[in-house]
């Protein structure tokens, strides 16, 4: 369960040779992505868990779920940007269906992100869920 947004991600990194080119992509999306007023970067919304700092702010309206989110790392605003192609826009009944740990494997960020960023990248995952539920 995909949305049109992750879709086109995944289709790019199947054009893409290598992981450098990859990893730079990821980079690009996170810059693309609106940054994170300072007034929501608070503990209540910081994710513990991420060696870089890390905020998301969940944004639900009419039962669509949405988030905005930032990170002081590049490639981890990138990562933020993937998962907000994930989820963004789904049903919140959805949302806890979506098997991350597949879909972003489909990318390959599982082999290429150090064991910091993956656990990182698990425990946004979790936020996400959590809000969610």
């Amino acid at each position: 369960m995909a949305t049109p947004a992750f879709e086109d991600i995944a289709e790019t990194f199947e054009f893409l040779d290598d992981w450098e080119d990859r990893y730079r992509h990821v980079i690009e999306l996170g810059k693309a992505m609106p940054a994170l007023d300072d007034s929501f970067k608070v503990s209540a919304l910081k994710v513990d868990g991420c060696a870089s700092q890390v905020w998301l702010r969940p944004v639900i309206e009419n039962g669509v779920f949405d988030f905005q989110g930032d990170s002081d790392a590049m490639i981890v605003r990138g990562l933020i940007a993937v998962l907000h192609a994930l989820y963004s826009g789904l049903p919140l009944a959805d949302v806890g269906r979506v098997d991350a740990h597949a879909e972003l494997g489909r990318l390959g960020l599982n082999e290429h992100l150090s064991s910091q960023r993956s656990n990182g990248l698990r425990a946004m995952v979790e936020r996400i869920r959590k809000v969610s539920a």
